[in-house]
């Protein structure tokens, strides 16, 4: 989960909305947004790939271009907020473009550890999921993968970023994982499951647990291509350690033309429940059952 630094990125893409005269509502319009700051925005050839988007100056004029490659109106929004995260927070053009003017290539998406590109990707997922808008949604969606769609198709964002931001944002214990094969690509988890005792994240490359569903949805490639998802039950101990039993449900979905798998583990139980196994199946277990 973000540090306050990240934290800080989305307050201020946050500050910048309370500070425009119309009313923030959603969806956000980021490309209206370059507009009002006189950025000029165009599309990046299809045929282009490798990188989310650019943040361009010549002169005292600035443009952003952002990719196409990847069929997805969120990922494209969010690429052009990522850029006005460059654009707008401090000390990044110092960063992004240190001789003043030229092209800076940026990866968006939670997919770069760089801090400056996962500041811009908070800034954006603030920009575009403003956190009261998204908070009193949230009353409304219920949990889960459901939940992140509705999120995606209320901000018009992407679904990893939606999944990102109702981790940040839901009272409910969950994790969110993508990954690519077999290997983990990164996790966050909500502050709630945080604060259950001896779990530990999951890293950067780290191979997904053995039998998982996930595991088994990467092992056929069309599943991704094909935007395919499924569902099991499963036990949290099984992705993130720790002495206790968290039953709870796996929700896996491609992402298509992305590469990529999402995945979102939910489970009811609760830092003050009774941790003892047989207490846990037998008051838990059949919530998930279909």
């Amino acid at each position: 989960m973000s540090d306050a630094r990240y934290w800080k990125a989305a307050l201020k893409a946050e500050e910048f909305l309370a500070g425009r005269t119309t009313p923030a509502s959603l969806p956000i319009d980021p490309f209206e947004i370059a507009r009002e700051l006189a950025i000029e925005v165009q599309a990046k050839p299809a045929t282009a790939s490798g990188v989310s988007g650019m943040l361009a100056r010549h002169g005292d004029v600035f443009g952003i271009l952002y990719a196409t490659h990847i069929a997805s109106e969120g990922y494209r929004r969010f690429s052009v907020a990522h850029e006005l995260g460059h654009y707008l927070l401090p000390g990044h053009m110092d960063h992004v473009l240190p001789n003043g003017q030229g092209i800076h290539e940026s990866r968006a998406g939670f997919v770069s550890p760089d801090p400056f590109e996962m500041e811009a990707d908070h800034f954006a997922a603030g920009l575009l999921m403003p956190a009261r808008l998204v908070s009193k949604a949230l009353t409304r969606m219920g949990d889960g993968l459901g939940a992140v769609e509705q999120l995606s198709d209320l901000c018009k964002t992407s679904l990893t970023a939606s999944a990102i931001r109702y981790a940040e944002r839901t009272t409910t214990s969950v994790a969110v994982v993508v990954s690519t094969g077999q290997l983990v690509d990164y996790c966050f988890m909500s502050k709630s499951l945080r604060e259950f005792d001896g779990l530990d994240w999951l890293r950067k490359k780290e191979r997904l647990p053995a039998g998982c569903q996930t595991q088994r949805f990467n092992s056929q490639p069309a599943n991704v291509e094909n935007a395919e998802r499924a569902d099991a039950e499963t036990d949290l101990r099984d992705w993130f350690g720790g002495s206790r039993k968290l039953p709870g449900i796996e929700e896996v979905i491609g992402l298509g033309s992305y590469g990529k798998t999402l995945t979102i583990l939910t489970t009811e139980i609760e830092q003050d429940d009774e941790d003892e196994d047989e207490d846990l199946e037998e008051s838990w277990t059949p919530r998930f059952r279909r």
